[in-house]
């Protein structure tokens, strides 16, 4: 008895201990953490550092912001998520995706720059925060499946384009008007241009040919001069750090701002961020759903994909919703660090997993080097001009446009190639919350379309074999008063229609059938609408004096059908276990059978 009490006790004390780590998934790691795992997590939190410094005051800008608050939002969230993140290696902060989101929603409601606007990307920041933890709590990671692959690829190449699109003032020295659509905004670019300053075109156009080739050729040098991978990394991730020390000193020594009117970026306050509270008003609130919404489905659908690419390199899981749990806490803390909307980076999550990063360690550490930036470091950014934080924006983006999305979409599926191509056209149209809706519809009637027109075949038994194969397909027999028929979809109202036309011309075709098999190998679900409809049809069947069966019915559905009385009306007897079984019942010989070529 005791000893039935001691495993009670350890069971639940192994339960109990098992829902702290899925809550708190540091406790997976900070009790067994081992000296050589530092070794890897202090060389990826020093490198991602040097990239997220310049980066995030990139990324502010590009949300209208002030460049502080690209760097106030890299250190709190940060560890927040390193400390409740599930993957290891997920480098989350500022990105380019989620920084043109915030302006496109908050530039509704003010001007970029202003109290206002700062104090309304404090609301965005809490809005996706909680909207992401309650979407992690309840379980709702699902919901990121209604971005499909071709929508998310036509719009991540689109807001490439707007988002370099929208660099082009600060590489030109021009005042362009704000903007959703990508051609007006080039309308104005190409109408401005003689106006452009030449000297911040050719600081922009040295910094973008630098990064380039610190991003590239580069690399291929110094590995060909056989200088090893852990040399080579910090060397080559630097770049925007090099370009940043560069243009600082050559626009504070040749005093660029004065003579050249060169954009810099001037005060950038000392110290660490301060503690804000959001002011939150209803209108204000309901007026930035919509873009809260949309940053917490695409930020976490880009945060997933890449922590799960990276950890199944490891062998290693990711709890989708425990990430939405953490992704949700670091935007409260940047809403409370004086920050805004954050997600996980692909470029910099790529950069800590191949430094070596081992645990959440790697992103605390980033934050702490961040915070010493700000503490110490930030009077020395005063001369920073514009036109190269709007280099490492293009640079950065440029990667993200896929030109062979299309090609690959149109060679599989001419329906996800439409939907690609639609959201890309309504992205550069319309803007950036317009376009994604417009690719989310089309994808969804896509789908809708394409199951209201199931594919159905006519099978046959493929030689003396138990396995059935479309007649058009296959070199099969077939028996002369029974027709087979495989519905290679769920069956529910918009389908129903579709399956009671093709069997009944499928019969009037074949004046000697007698019994119709009906194969649900690959039916899932009948809703109510198509079992209504699947009565009526067997009724009409029978006035023709055809018989209807059905095979291969999965066990949910049976369940179903049962509690509505179908299978008794039916009729036990006429439903198979197997496609063979119905065959052999109904009559299924050698001197009946008749041979189909393909």
């Amino acid at each position: 008895m005791a000893s039935d009490n001691v495993s009670s006790n350890s069971a639940k004390a192994i339960r109990s201990s098992s829902v702290w780590r899925r809550y708190l998934p540091f406790l997976t790691w900070l009790p067994s953490y081992q000296r050589q795992d530092a070794v890897g997590d202090l060389l990826a939190g020093v490198i991602v550092a040097i990239m997220l410094i310049p980066q995030s005051m990139a990324y502010a800008m590009l949300a209208g912001l002030p460049p502080q608050a690209g760097l106030y939002a890299s250190i709190v969230p940060l560890a927040l998520y390193g400390l409740f993140g599930t993957s290891r290696t997920l480098a989350v902060g500022p990105v380019a995706m989620v920084s043109l989101l915030a302006a496109t929603g908050l530039s509704q409601l003010a001007a970029p720059g202003e109290p206002a606007y700062i104090a309304l990307a404090l609301v965005l920041a809490l809005l996706v925060g909680v909207m992401q933890f309650a979407m992690g709590v309840v379980r709702l990671g699902f919901l990121v499946n209604f971005l499909s692959h071709p929508v998310l690829s036509g719009f991540t190449s689109a807001a490439a384009l707007v988002i370099a699109a929208s660099q082009l003032k600060h590489l030109l020295g021009l005042k362009l008007s704000d903007t959703p659509s990508f051609f007006a905004l080039m309308d104005q670019v190409i109408r401005q241009s003689p106006a452009s300053n030449g000297i911040a075109l050719a600081l922009g156009l040295a910094s973008i040919a630098l990064l380039i080739y610190v991003r590239g050729p580069l690399d291929r040098q110094l590995s060909r001069r056989g200088v090893p991978g852990t040399l080579r990394t910090p060397m080559t991730k630097a770049g925007p750090l090099v370009v940043v020390g560069l243009s600082i000193l050559l626009v504070w020594g040749f005093q660029l701002d004065h003579s050249a009117g060169i954009k810099i970026v001037g005060d950038i306050p000392t110290g660490l961020p301060p503690l804000t509270l959001p002011v939150i008003e209803w209108p204000s609130v309901s007026a930035l759903l919509p873009t809260a919404l949309t940053i917490s489905l695409v930020g976490f659908m880009e945060s997933i994909s890449v922590a799960k690419s990276l950890a199944s390199r490891r062998r290693q899981k990711v709890d989708a919703n425990q990430e939405l749990i953490a992704l949700g806490l670091a935007n409260l803390g940047a809403a409370a660090t004086g920050g805004y909307p954050v997600t996980g980076g692909f470029s910099r999550s790529m950069v800590n997993f191949t430094t070596g990063a081992n645990t959440g360690l790697a992103s605390i550490i980033t934050a702490g080097l961040v915070a010493l930036t700000v503490l110490f470091l930030t009077p020395w950014l005063y001369y920073l001009p514009q036109a190269t934080l709007a280099a490492i924006i293009i640079v950065a983006v440029a990667s993200l446009i896929d030109v062979g999305a299309l090609q690959r979409a149109w060679r599989y599926d001419k329906t996800d190639a439409a939907s690609l191509v639609l959201t890309f056209g309504a992205v550069l149209a319309f803007g950036i919350e317009t376009g994604i809706g417009v690719g989310v519809a089309s994808a969804l009637a896509f789908y809708l379309w394409r199951t209201t027109r199931p594919h159905m075949a006519i099978v046959g038994r493929v030689g003396e074999s138990e396995h059935f194969r479309n007649v058009l397909r296959h070199e099969v027999t077939t028996i002369p008063h029974v027709l087979a028929i495989r519905m290679d979809e769920s069956l529910y109202f918009a389908n129903a229609y579709a399956l009671e036309d093709v069997l009944t011309e499928a019969v009037a075709d074949h004046p000697g059938v007698r019994h119709v098999v009906l194969i649900c190998s690959a039916v899932n679900a009948i809703d109510s609408s198509a079992l209504e409809t699947l009565v009526h049809l067997i009724e009409d069947l029978r006035a023709a004096h055809v018989e209807f069966y059905l095979a291969e019915v999965k066990g949910p559905v049976m369940d179903r059908l049962q509690q509505a009385g179908f299978v008794d009306r039916l009729g036990k007897e006429r439903i198979f276990l197997s496609t063979h079984q119905a065959l052999q019942a109904l009559g299924a010989s050698s001197d009946a059978a008749s041979t189909v070529n393909r």
